[in-house]
Formats: C-alpha cells, sequence, structure tokens
C-alpha cells in the first residue's frame, strides 16, 4: 500500500448524519470521491436527494434515510441501513447539530435540553448502534467545534457544553473501542466554515474571525471534508482519541 493509497476509502461503507446541507453534504461528497458509498442521514429527508446526486456524480452509491438522532431508535435504523443496502459498515460521521445563542439566565430547560439531545445524546445513540454493527473494526469521526475547546464571543451554553462533552466521549469509546474493536474514535474541531449555522453571523461578525484567526479567512466545507476523510482512512490508522481543531489557527496556543 503507498502512503496515496491510505488516503482511499474505496468499497468502504460511510454514515453521514446530518447529510441535508452545509458540511454534512460536504462530507458526503467528499467520501464519495474518495472511494466510499454513502448514507445520509437527516430530518430534512427530501434535501437527501440533492446530497445524493454529488454521491453519485463521483461514481458511487447512496442511501438516504429520515433521521432525527436524538431518537435512539432512528439512529439504531440508520446504521441498519448502511448494513442492509450494502452490506458493512465502517465509518460513522456524527455531523448532525443544532446552535442556540441565549443568555444564560433566559435559557429555558427545554431550549437546552433541545440542543444536548441532538449534538451529545444524537452522536452517542449513532455510536453505539455503529459499536454493535461494525463487525471489521471501523472509525468514529465526531464533529465538535472550537467552541468546546474556547470561549465564544456569543452567550450559548448548551452549544458549548454539548461539543465539550462530544470530546469527552471521543476519548472515552476510543479507550473503549479501539483495541477491543478496532474501531478508531476521532473528533474534528471546526472554527468558522459556511453553514446554516452560521448564517446568521453578520458582516462585523465575519471581520472579526477573519481578523482574529491566523489564516485571514473563514474555512472552506471541504477544507474541513478532507480532514474527515483522513481520520476515517488507513492514513489515520495509528490515530485515536484525539480531537483535530480545523480552525485556520483560531485555538492556537
Amino acid at each position: 500500500m503507498t502512503v496515496l493509497d491510505r488516503f482511499r476509502l474505496d468499497d468502504k461503507v460511510v454514515v453521514v448524519t446530518g447529510a441535508s446541507s452545509g458540511l454534512g453534504v460536504a462530507f458526503a461528497q467528499a467520501f464519495a470521491e474518495a472511494g466510499a458509498d454513502v448514507v445520509l442521514g437527516a430530518r430534512r429527508v427530501e434535501r437527501l436527494v440533492d446530497t445524493g446526486k454529488l454521491v453519485e456524480a463521483a461514481g458511487r452509491r447512496y442511501a438516504a434515510v429520515q433521521t432525527d438522532v436524538a431518537d435512539p431508535d432512528q439512529c439504531t435504523a440508520l446504521i441498519a441501513k448502511a448494513v442492509d443496502e450494502f452490506g458493512r459498515v465502517d465509518v460513522l460521521i456524527n455531523n448532525a447539530g443544532v446552535g442556540t445563542a441565549y443568555p444564560a439566565t433566559r435559557e429555558t430547560p427545554e431550549q437546552f435540553r433541545q440542543v444536548i439531545d441532538v449534538n451529545l445524546n444524537g452522536a452517542y445513540w449513532c455510536a453505539q448502534a455503529f459499536g454493535r454493527a461494525a463487525k471489521n473494526g471501523g472509525s468514529i469521526v465526531n464533529i465538535s467545534s472550537v467552541i468546546g475547546l474556547h470561549p465564544g464571543t456569543i452567550p450559548q451554553a448548551a452549544y458549548a457544553a454539548s461539543k465539550a462533552g462530544l470530546i469527552g466521549l471521543t476519548r472515552d469509546l476510543a479507550t473503549q473501542w479501539t483495541g477491543r474493536k478496532g474501531i478508531r474514535v476521532n473528533a474534528l474541531a471546526p472554527g468558522y466554515f459556511p453553514s446554516e449555522m452560521t448564517d446568521d453571523l453578520d458582516e462585523s461578525q465575519l471581520e472579526l474571525i477573519k481578523m482574529v484567526a491566523p489564516a485571514g479567512r473563514v474555512g472552506d466545507p471541504m477544507e474541513l471534508a478532507a480532514a474527515g476523510v483522513f481520520l476515517a482512512s488507513d492514513a489515520a490508522s495509528y490515530i485515536t482519541g484525539v480531537t483535530l481543531p480545523v480552525d485556520g489557527g483560531l485555538t492556537m496556543p
């Protein structure tokens, strides 16, 4: 196997949650271009047709499943679809997420729980289902955030707690599963990328991000997706339990 071969995911089966928009679309396209078939999960299942077209344009197959990751049964059904459709499951990209920005004294229990249910609990339910179904080892990549590593500039306690919790979950599952099951578990901590969650940023906020980040710009979604392909591939076969910031240097010490 050459060095470049290690980055390929030919004939692997990858599950991507939150695949109906933004970063989820980029992950689906990138993994298809790396040679994988892709199972797409999202609540807005009608949008998965467009994502699927990108997978097919790369010469790979896809399946779409309406999935609310806050429901453990739907997470199990998503992973089962991968096995039923393609005979195996090799990679899970835990990308589904929601964000809120409420002052801590005014955030309601329902608002806080909704974010935790999707961002943290949902990732765990999907990982649980994957861990039970992945018979030949595999890789999980949890999509955390720089907000899980570094304070943000707006009040978002639920989001910060969920993303920091996801980093802890990554370490624990890596400890449990890498040696015993052959499942590596890592996380990405994206900085600022175009997505539905960042659409509300005004021009002054974007300019501030560009000023603070050493790269001097926001990220391109395919830059994050490429890092996900790396962590999922054999190029990262001796990497587990880490959180890799992809943030243009924003969290650099």
